[in-house]
């Protein structure tokens, strides 16, 4: 994905950044989670090593059990973020970020597992990391101070805002049109959108719902927008 000059990338809860996927600078990396799966140590030890740039020796000595699809066990996380540029997909998702929401780090972690072209946090710079579980670190993460600049990268990049919020007027996701080349902006969890970010949108879509409660987490709504954007044009 290249960025326009002016355009600044974010680093949750970091000094002022650098392109690329989110990184914070100020502070000791969290160590990736290790989990119950993965792989030990490449058979044959050092003398059997592949000879190719994008193995890691550290994991390759001491295997890897980091939160990555078999494919990607054993590279740097530098080559995983190259392969993933060469097919990252048409969407973007944006998200309000005045009041510190819990649920941006799923967001961005679904953002990975779907394959989004970049985050976009609008308003405050700091998030909650938490919730990402490291995938930030494969994921480019890109701040904007308020909805107007927000609106001013979207519309030189020539990407439609898709608000998705259930307000009056909005049209329901599954019957809607979805734009291969788009934006997916949500709100906080409560509030929903700012009037700002609505006026800022080129369309708005909800999700449609069959039970008593008025709204789902923002974090599975982002979800589930992710998924039906997929459904039509993934490949």
């Amino acid at each position: 994905m290249t960025a326009s000059p002016d355009a600044d990338r974010s680093v949750p809860d970091g000094p002022e950044p650098s392109a690329g996927p989110a990184r914070t600078a100020a502070e000791p990396p969290e160590p990736e989670p290790q989990l119950p799966v993965g792989v030990g140590p490449w058979p044959g030890g050092p003398a059997a090593w592949p000879d190719d740039p994008r193995y890691d020796p550290e994991l390759l000595a001491h295997g890897d059990r980091r939160n990555v699809v078999d494919a990607y066990r054993y590279w740097t996380v530098d080559a995983i973020v190259a392969d993933l540029d060469t097919r990252r997909h048409g969407f973007h998702v944006a998200i309000e970020n005045w009041q510190h929401d819990m649920n941006i780090g799923s967001i961005v972690r679904s953002a990975n597992a779907f394959l989004a072209a970049e985050v976009h946090i609008i308003g405050r710079r700091r998030w909650n990391r938490r919730g990402a579980m490291v995938t930030d670190r494969y994921q480019h993460v890109r701040h904007h101070e308020d909805v107007s600049a927000f609106k001013e990268w979207a519309d030189a990049a020539s990407v439609p805002i898709i608000a998705v919020d259930n307000v009056e007027g909005s049209a329901p996701l599954d019957h809607g049109e979805v734009p291969e080349r788009c934006v997916f902006l949500f709100g906080q969890e409560g509030p929903g959108l700012s009037p700002e970010a609505l006026a800022a949108a080129s369309a708005v879509v909800e999700i449609t719902q069959y039970g008593s409660t008025r709204s789902i987490n923002a974090s599975a709504a982002a979800a589930v927008v992710m998924y039906e954007w997929c459904r039509r044009w993934a490949r």
